[in-house]
């Protein structure tokens, strides 16, 4: 993609939609963004790791007092049912003036619109410090080789990022109404329950892992985990499965599965949690017999960037070009900025993302042109 000035950055988006970037493939999405900014002056490395590619960019000198950063994924979720979409997924078709395509909300305009604002905001105005690009394509799968990767290189080459802005998609309806200031945590459980097969007619001769598992996910849903925080809701447990594969109806199985996901506030760690199920695991498996063990997965813990002249910054340059203020929040899933925490301040801001992952993905080609303004103008208010 040749270098044009200014960058446009719906042009941009549709290049990247176009790159078949389905999780975990690269489909050329990051080999198109390192061109258009080694061009511009960035000194572009990929720092691929188990096969995951990923791009640092960074223009300016290496340990700058300033270093802003953006961060965010070129790696698209699969497409689901082909013959549903009314669009070609890849095909970025623009029909009045809404772009259609896997990628456009969640989250390729993001990262074009912060590309094109990266590259217009060196050319123009220079400024006194460094710009850096973290963009990954494992953000959508595991997401242990792709921003972790990025970050562990940068801790090994002596580079930084003194705060960072992830584009993720932000706002639940409308353009410039909510910005990210930290996230919920979440982890995952999952039981495996042990007791003795034996015939329906005769449950004494048995011991039922079905109703331990009954037992243990009525005591883990008896009451709220807690009633929320100054900046979080309140903590979530889902039960998502139980399981035990057993096509008898006269049989009671001697094996049983069930698992349940926690979204959860400041208020708990993913260890603590992990220990109040154990708990209760360990309760239920006295009391029935059944051996239950556990095994458990931590996507990240909550985390919070204090409201202050970071966010302050963000909040005033969506107003300015949206004639909306963002709310402060911490809701929604997860994001790779439970990984940039432990680096730098982290913020997210980004497009509306009501059609994110769903068939027939799209974005209002006019909000692109507005994020990017918004990041021109972070970069800006930033860097002055």
């Amino acid at each position: 993609m040749s270098l044009k000035s200014p960058v446009d950055p719906v042009a941009l988006t549709a290049a990247l939609v176009r790159c078949n970037s389905v999780t975990p493939a690269e489909g050329g999405a990051l080999q198109l963004l390192e061109g258009l900014l080694a061009e511009a002056g960035f000194d572009c490395t990929r720092v691929d790791r188990n096969g995951t590619p990923n791009l640092y960019a960074r223009w300016g000198a290496r340990g700058a007092n300033r270093s802003f950063g953006f961060n965010g994924h070129t790696d698209v979720v699969p497409v689901g049912d082909l013959a549903a979409w009314t669009q070609d997924p890849f095909g970025a078709a623009i029909i009045d003036g809404v772009m259609y395509g896997r990628g456009t909300t969640d989250m390729k305009s993001g990262v074009a619109a912060f590309a094109a604002a990266a590259v217009d905001f060196v050319r123009e105005t220079p400024p006194d410090g460094a710009v850096i690009l973290a963009i990954t394509g494992d953000e959508e799968c595991d997401a242990t080789d792709g921003t972790v990767a990025l970050l562990d290189w940068m801790a090994q080459q002596g580079e930084r990022m003194t705060h960072c802005l992830v584009g993720e998609p932000t706002c639940p309806n409308h353009m410039g109404e909510m910005m990210k200031i930290g996230r919920r945590g979440s982890m995952t459980c999952w039981f495996s329950a042990t007791g003795v097969q034996g015939h329906s007619a005769y449950p004494h001769r048995a011991k039922n892992p079905l109703s331990a598992l009954v037992q243990l996910l009525a005591r883990l849903e008896a009451k709220p985990l807690d009633e929320g925080t100054d900046h979080f809701d309140a903590s979530t447990l889902a039960i998502t499965t139980i399981d035990c594969g057993n096509p008898a109806t006269n049989v009671i199985p001697a094996k049983a599965q069930a698992t349940v996901n926690i979204r959860y506030n400041d208020l708990h760690t993913g260890q603590s949690l992990a220990d109040w199920l154990r708990s209760h695991a360990d309760a239920v498996e006295a009391a029935t017999g059944v051996q239950i063990a556990t095994r458990f997965q931590l996507s990240g813990d909550a985390f919070l960037t204090p409201p202050g002249e970071f966010s302050a910054m963000l909040r005033r340059a969506v107003q300015a070009e949206t004639g909306v203020e963002p709310v402060y929040s911490t809701s929604g899933g997860t994001s790779d900025a439970r990984f940039v925490k432990d680096h730098c301040p982290v913020v997210e801001f980004g497009l509306v993302g009501k059609t994110m992952h769903q068939v027939d993905e799209r974005v209002e080609v006019a909000q692109i042109h507005q994020l990017k303004a918004i990041y021109a103008r972070v970069l800006q208010d930033y860097f002055s």
